[in-house]
Protein backbone atom coordinates (compact mmCIF):
# COMPACT_ATOMS: atom_id res chain seq x y z
CA UNK A 1 0.00 0.00 0.00
CA UNK A 2 1.63 2.98 -1.26
CA UNK A 3 2.66 6.01 1.69
CA UNK A 4 -0.29 8.53 2.21
CA UNK A 5 0.87 11.99 2.10
CA UNK A 6 -0.46 14.02 5.41
CA UNK A 7 1.01 17.17 5.16
CA UNK A 8 2.35 18.72 1.60
CA UNK A 9 4.59 21.70 2.40
CA UNK A 10 4.67 23.86 -1.36
CA UNK A 11 6.50 27.30 -1.53
CA UNK A 12 6.19 28.23 1.62
CA UNK A 13 7.36 32.10 2.59
CA UNK A 14 6.96 34.02 5.77
CA UNK A 15 8.43 37.54 5.89
CA UNK A 16 8.14 39.25 8.84
CA UNK A 17 8.39 43.53 7.94
CA UNK A 18 10.23 45.92 9.79
CA UNK A 19 8.14 48.88 8.77
CA UNK A 20 4.45 49.32 8.25
CA UNK A 21 3.68 49.26 4.12
CA UNK A 22 1.61 52.52 4.41
CA UNK A 23 4.80 54.66 5.48
CA UNK A 24 6.68 52.64 3.24
CA UNK A 25 4.55 53.75 0.63
CA UNK A 26 4.44 57.10 1.51
CA UNK A 27 8.26 57.37 1.90
CA UNK A 28 9.25 55.56 -1.42
CA UNK A 29 11.46 53.79 -0.07
CA UNK A 30 11.29 49.73 -0.35
CA UNK A 31 9.75 47.74 2.70
CA UNK A 32 12.55 45.96 4.75
CA UNK A 33 11.80 42.15 5.76
CA UNK A 34 13.33 39.08 7.92
CA UNK A 35 13.14 36.21 5.54
CA UNK A 36 12.19 33.89 8.16
CA UNK A 37 11.15 31.18 5.41
CA UNK A 38 12.08 31.28 1.74
CA UNK A 39 10.50 28.92 -0.73
CA UNK A 40 10.67 25.82 1.49
CA UNK A 41 8.82 22.69 0.21
CA UNK A 42 8.50 18.83 1.85
CA UNK A 43 6.05 16.64 2.61
CA UNK A 44 5.14 14.26 5.35
CA UNK A 45 3.53 10.73 5.11
CA UNK A 46 1.22 9.27 7.24
CA UNK A 47 3.70 7.55 10.02
CA UNK A 48 6.82 9.44 9.24
CA UNK A 49 8.97 10.89 11.39
CA UNK A 50 10.59 14.13 9.56
CA UNK A 51 13.59 16.28 10.93
CA UNK A 52 13.70 20.01 10.29
CA UNK A 53 17.85 20.81 11.23
CA UNK A 54 19.43 23.80 11.65
CA UNK A 55 21.52 26.48 13.37
CA UNK A 56 18.95 28.74 15.46
CA UNK A 57 17.27 31.39 12.97
CA UNK A 58 17.59 28.98 10.19
CA UNK A 59 13.85 29.34 9.96
CA UNK A 60 12.52 25.86 11.70
CA UNK A 61 10.06 27.07 14.26
CA UNK A 62 8.56 29.18 12.17
CA UNK A 63 7.62 26.17 9.22
CA UNK A 64 6.25 24.31 12.49
CA UNK A 65 4.24 27.60 13.35
CA UNK A 66 2.97 28.43 10.01
CA UNK A 67 1.88 24.42 8.99
CA UNK A 68 0.07 24.80 12.61
CA UNK A 69 -1.88 27.78 11.32
CA UNK A 70 -0.20 29.72 14.26
CA UNK A 71 1.53 32.22 11.71
CA UNK A 72 0.22 33.27 8.42
CA UNK A 73 2.64 32.52 5.62
CA UNK A 74 3.61 34.98 3.15
CA UNK A 75 2.81 33.27 0.51
CA UNK A 76 2.56 29.11 -0.26
CA UNK A 77 0.72 26.22 0.10
CA UNK A 78 0.41 24.19 3.37
CA UNK A 79 -1.90 20.81 2.42
CA UNK A 80 -3.21 19.45 5.50
CA UNK A 81 -4.61 15.81 4.04
CA UNK A 82 -5.86 17.88 1.44
CA UNK A 83 -6.58 20.44 3.16
CA UNK A 84 -4.96 24.27 3.01
CA UNK A 85 -3.73 25.38 6.31
CA UNK A 86 -2.58 28.57 4.58
CA UNK A 87 -6.33 29.30 3.81
CA UNK A 88 -8.03 28.63 7.01
CA UNK A 89 -4.97 30.93 7.98
CA UNK A 90 -5.71 34.09 6.19
CA UNK A 91 -9.68 34.38 6.26
CA UNK A 92 -11.40 30.63 6.44
CA UNK A 93 -13.85 31.79 9.33
CA UNK A 94 -15.91 33.71 6.29
CA UNK A 95 -14.95 30.80 3.57
CA UNK A 96 -12.39 33.65 1.57
CA UNK A 97 -10.94 31.75 -1.88
CA UNK A 98 -7.22 31.24 -1.41
CA UNK A 99 -5.11 31.87 -4.51
CA UNK A 100 -4.13 28.27 -5.56
CA UNK A 101 -6.44 26.86 -3.61
CA UNK A 102 -8.97 25.69 -6.54
CA UNK A 103 -10.55 22.73 -6.00
CA UNK A 104 -9.68 22.29 -2.27
CA UNK A 105 -12.08 22.18 0.65
CA UNK A 106 -12.99 25.54 2.41
CA UNK A 107 -13.45 26.54 5.97
CA UNK A 108 -17.06 27.66 6.32
CA UNK A 109 -17.36 27.60 9.93
CA UNK A 110 -15.54 27.77 13.81
CA UNK A 111 -15.96 24.34 14.18
CA UNK A 112 -14.32 23.13 10.68
CA UNK A 113 -10.77 25.02 11.70
CA UNK A 114 -11.27 23.53 15.49
CA UNK A 115 -11.32 20.09 14.18
CA UNK A 116 -8.43 20.61 11.71
CA UNK A 117 -6.68 22.12 14.76
CA UNK A 118 -7.46 19.27 17.13
CA UNK A 119 -5.38 16.88 14.16
CA UNK A 120 -2.16 18.93 14.81
CA UNK A 121 -0.78 19.85 18.24
CA UNK A 122 2.88 21.38 18.99
CA UNK A 123 5.66 20.38 22.16
CA UNK A 124 7.33 23.15 22.75
CA UNK A 125 10.86 23.60 23.66
CA UNK A 126 10.91 24.69 27.17
CA UNK A 127 8.73 22.34 29.61
CA UNK A 128 9.05 24.81 32.34
CA UNK A 129 7.68 27.37 30.72
CA UNK A 130 4.69 25.51 28.90
CA UNK A 131 2.94 24.14 32.32
CA UNK A 132 0.92 26.50 34.14
CA UNK A 133 2.60 26.66 38.25
CA UNK A 134 -1.17 26.87 39.45
CA UNK A 135 -2.87 23.69 37.28
CA UNK A 136 -2.78 20.23 38.61
CA UNK A 137 -1.32 17.56 36.38
CA UNK A 138 -4.49 16.32 35.58
CA UNK A 139 -6.32 19.80 34.51
CA UNK A 140 -3.40 20.43 32.56
CA UNK A 141 -3.60 17.71 30.39
CA UNK A 142 -7.69 17.72 30.14
CA UNK A 143 -7.57 21.44 29.47
CA UNK A 144 -7.30 20.70 25.64
CA UNK A 145 -10.48 18.65 25.84
CA UNK A 146 -12.31 21.84 27.38
CA UNK A 147 -10.74 24.20 24.85
CA UNK A 148 -11.93 22.23 21.76
CA UNK A 149 -15.62 21.48 23.19
CA UNK A 150 -14.99 17.53 23.78
CA UNK A 151 -17.61 16.83 25.66
CA UNK A 152 -17.07 13.72 27.61
CA UNK A 153 -18.86 11.82 30.69
CA UNK A 154 -16.23 11.76 34.02
CA UNK A 155 -14.81 8.33 33.86
CA UNK A 156 -13.91 9.09 29.62
CA UNK A 157 -12.90 12.25 30.41
CA UNK A 158 -10.61 10.52 33.70
CA UNK A 159 -9.16 7.59 30.97
CA UNK A 160 -8.65 9.57 28.19
CA UNK A 161 -6.24 11.37 30.36
CA UNK A 162 -4.98 8.59 32.17
CA UNK A 163 -4.39 6.81 28.69
CA UNK A 164 -1.94 10.03 27.66
CA UNK A 165 -0.03 10.23 30.41
CA UNK A 166 0.84 6.17 30.65
CA UNK A 167 1.70 6.37 26.68
CA UNK A 168 4.17 9.12 28.04
CA UNK A 169 5.83 7.24 30.73
CA UNK A 170 3.82 8.42 33.68
CA UNK A 171 2.33 5.60 35.13
CA UNK A 172 0.26 4.64 37.31
CA UNK A 173 -1.19 8.15 36.24
CA UNK A 174 -3.41 8.81 39.54
CA UNK A 175 -0.06 8.95 40.92
CA UNK A 176 1.17 12.07 39.39
CA UNK A 177 -2.42 13.71 37.91
CA UNK A 178 -2.89 15.51 41.80
CA UNK A 179 0.45 16.93 41.69
CA UNK A 180 1.45 20.33 40.98
CA UNK A 181 4.20 20.75 37.97
CA UNK A 182 6.78 21.85 40.44
CA UNK A 183 6.86 18.49 42.17
CA UNK A 184 8.62 16.67 38.70
CA UNK A 185 11.29 16.71 37.24
CA UNK A 186 12.32 18.36 34.05
CA UNK A 187 11.91 15.24 32.23
CA UNK A 188 8.41 14.29 33.86
CA UNK A 189 6.88 17.65 32.93
CA UNK A 190 8.41 17.38 29.14
CA UNK A 191 6.38 13.69 29.54
CA UNK A 192 3.14 15.83 30.46
CA UNK A 193 3.66 18.78 27.86
CA UNK A 194 3.53 15.86 25.06
CA UNK A 195 0.60 14.52 27.33
CA UNK A 196 -1.71 17.51 26.85
CA UNK A 197 -0.57 17.25 22.98
CA UNK A 198 -1.69 13.56 22.60
CA UNK A 199 -4.85 13.78 25.04
CA UNK A 200 -6.61 15.29 21.43
CA UNK A 201 -5.34 12.10 19.59
CA UNK A 202 -4.02 14.10 16.98
CA UNK A 203 -2.80 12.63 13.73
CA UNK A 204 0.26 15.13 13.51
CA UNK A 205 2.76 16.04 16.18
CA UNK A 206 5.36 19.31 15.58
CA UNK A 207 7.54 19.09 18.47
CA UNK A 208 10.06 21.96 18.90
CA UNK A 209 13.53 20.98 20.12
CA UNK A 210 11.51 18.83 22.71
CA UNK A 211 14.94 17.80 24.88
CA UNK A 212 17.08 20.72 24.50
CA UNK A 213 16.72 21.95 27.71
CA UNK A 214 16.69 18.68 29.09
CA UNK A 215 19.78 16.51 30.89
CA UNK A 216 21.69 14.36 28.38
CA UNK A 217 21.11 11.93 30.71
CA UNK A 218 17.25 11.12 29.84
CA UNK A 219 17.10 12.87 25.81
CA UNK A 220 17.64 9.57 24.73
CA UNK A 221 14.24 8.19 26.87
CA UNK A 222 12.11 10.79 25.87
CA UNK A 223 13.60 9.77 22.06
CA UNK A 224 12.57 6.30 22.34
CA UNK A 225 9.01 7.58 23.38
CA UNK A 226 8.30 9.41 20.40
CA UNK A 227 9.58 5.86 18.89
CA UNK A 228 6.84 4.57 21.16
CA UNK A 229 4.11 7.19 20.37
CA UNK A 230 4.72 6.73 16.60
CA UNK A 231 4.21 2.90 16.71
CA UNK A 232 1.35 3.15 19.08
CA UNK A 233 -0.59 5.66 17.23
CA UNK A 234 1.15 5.70 13.81
CA UNK A 235 1.26 9.22 14.51
CA UNK A 236 3.34 11.71 11.99
CA UNK A 237 6.28 13.82 13.68
CA UNK A 238 8.25 16.91 12.71
CA UNK A 239 11.18 17.33 14.50
CA UNK A 240 12.81 20.58 15.00
CA UNK A 241 16.21 20.51 16.24
CA UNK A 242 19.80 21.57 15.79
CA UNK A 243 21.38 18.69 16.99
CA UNK A 244 21.80 16.06 14.28
CA UNK A 245 22.83 13.49 16.64
CA UNK A 246 19.53 13.68 18.07
CA UNK A 247 17.95 13.61 14.66
CA UNK A 248 19.92 10.44 13.60
CA UNK A 249 18.93 8.28 16.73
CA UNK A 250 14.96 8.49 15.74
CA UNK A 251 14.23 10.29 12.50
CA UNK A 252 13.18 8.79 9.42
CA UNK A 253 13.93 11.84 6.87
CA UNK A 254 15.81 14.67 7.26
CA UNK A 255 15.55 18.65 5.71
CA UNK A 256 18.51 20.77 6.57
CA UNK A 257 17.93 23.60 6.82
CA UNK A 258 19.88 27.23 6.41
CA UNK A 259 18.45 30.90 6.52
CA UNK A 260 15.37 30.49 5.56
CA UNK A 261 15.95 27.53 3.07
CA UNK A 262 16.18 23.72 2.89
CA UNK A 263 19.59 22.96 1.11
CA UNK A 264 19.43 19.06 1.68
CA UNK A 265 16.67 16.55 2.14
CA UNK A 266 16.93 12.50 1.94
CA UNK A 267 16.44 9.74 4.59
CA UNK A 268 18.08 10.36 7.58
CA UNK A 269 20.59 7.49 7.14
CA UNK A 270 21.91 8.49 3.90
CA UNK A 271 22.30 12.40 5.11
CA UNK A 272 24.66 10.95 7.78
CA UNK A 273 26.57 8.23 6.24
CA UNK A 274 27.26 10.55 2.82
CA UNK A 275 26.37 14.47 3.34
CA UNK A 276 26.16 16.28 -0.21
CA UNK A 277 25.55 20.10 0.87
CA UNK A 278 29.15 22.17 2.03
CA UNK A 279 26.88 22.91 5.09
CA UNK A 280 25.86 19.29 5.97
CA UNK A 281 28.79 18.16 5.29
CA UNK A 282 30.13 21.07 7.85
CA UNK A 283 27.50 20.30 10.59
CA UNK A 284 28.23 16.11 10.14
CA UNK A 285 31.94 16.43 10.58
CA UNK A 286 31.74 18.16 14.19
CA UNK A 287 29.56 14.89 15.23
CA UNK A 288 31.38 12.08 17.47
CA UNK A 289 32.39 9.01 15.39
CA UNK A 290 31.06 5.87 16.48
CA UNK A 291 34.38 4.33 16.14
CA UNK A 292 37.40 6.48 17.41
CA UNK A 293 40.12 5.00 15.36
CA UNK A 294 37.90 6.53 12.51
CA UNK A 295 37.30 10.04 13.38
CA UNK A 296 36.34 12.49 10.78
CA UNK A 297 37.87 15.51 9.79
CA UNK A 298 36.45 18.76 10.86
CA UNK A 299 34.81 21.45 9.01
CA UNK A 300 35.02 24.69 11.18
CA UNK A 301 32.71 27.36 9.18
CA UNK A 302 33.74 30.95 9.07
CA UNK A 303 32.10 33.87 9.78
CA UNK A 304 28.76 34.45 11.40
CA UNK A 305 24.97 33.65 9.44
CA UNK A 306 24.11 36.43 7.23
CA UNK A 307 21.56 38.72 8.05
CA UNK A 308 18.19 37.48 7.16
CA UNK A 309 17.15 41.09 6.39
CA UNK A 310 20.10 41.70 4.00
CA UNK A 311 20.51 37.96 2.14
CA UNK A 312 23.47 37.33 0.09
CA UNK A 313 23.06 37.49 -3.52
CA UNK A 314 23.30 34.08 -5.30
CA UNK A 315 23.38 30.73 -2.88
CA UNK A 316 22.90 32.55 0.51
CA UNK A 317 25.77 29.29 1.74
CA UNK A 318 28.46 31.18 -0.08
CA UNK A 319 29.94 33.81 2.26
CA UNK A 320 30.83 30.74 4.28
CA UNK A 321 31.05 27.57 1.91
CA UNK A 322 34.85 26.43 1.84
CA UNK A 323 34.31 25.09 -1.82
CA UNK A 324 32.19 28.57 -2.90
CA UNK A 325 33.07 29.34 -6.62
CA UNK A 326 32.66 33.39 -8.69
CA UNK A 327 29.71 31.71 -9.68
CA UNK A 328 28.08 30.89 -6.12
CA UNK A 329 27.83 34.56 -5.80
CA UNK A 330 25.84 35.17 -8.81
CA UNK A 331 23.08 31.59 -8.85
CA UNK A 332 21.10 30.79 -6.39
CA UNK A 333 21.09 26.80 -7.19
CA UNK A 334 17.90 24.82 -7.68
CA UNK A 335 17.80 21.25 -6.37
CA UNK A 336 19.93 18.73 -7.60
CA UNK A 337 18.54 15.00 -7.22
CA UNK A 338 20.90 12.83 -6.22
CA UNK A 339 18.17 10.11 -6.16
CA UNK A 340 13.98 9.98 -6.07
CA UNK A 341 14.03 10.71 -2.35
CA UNK A 342 17.28 12.83 -2.02
CA UNK A 343 17.94 16.04 -3.08
CA UNK A 344 20.74 19.10 -2.65
CA UNK A 345 20.80 22.59 -3.40
CA UNK A 346 24.42 23.53 -4.69
CA UNK A 347 25.73 24.31 -8.23
CA UNK A 348 28.78 21.58 -7.59
CA UNK A 349 27.21 18.36 -6.47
Amino acid sequence: MPNHILLDVDGLYKYFPLSQPLLSRLTGKKPRVVHAVDNVSFHLNTGEILALVGESGSGKTTVGMNVLGLQIPTRGKILFDGIDVALWSQGGLTGTEHSGSQGLERFTSREQILSLRKRAQMVFQDPYESLNPRQKIFDIVAEPLDIHGISLSEEDRQERVREALEICGLAPADHFWGRYPDGLSGGQRQRVVIAGALVLEPELLIADEPVSMLDVSIRAELLYLFLEIRKQRNISIIYTTHDLATAGFFTDRMAVMYLGRIVEIGPTRSILADPKHPYTKALVSVLSAPNPRRSRKRTILKGEVPNPIDLPTGCRFHPRCPLAREECSQIDPDYTEINAEHKVACLYI
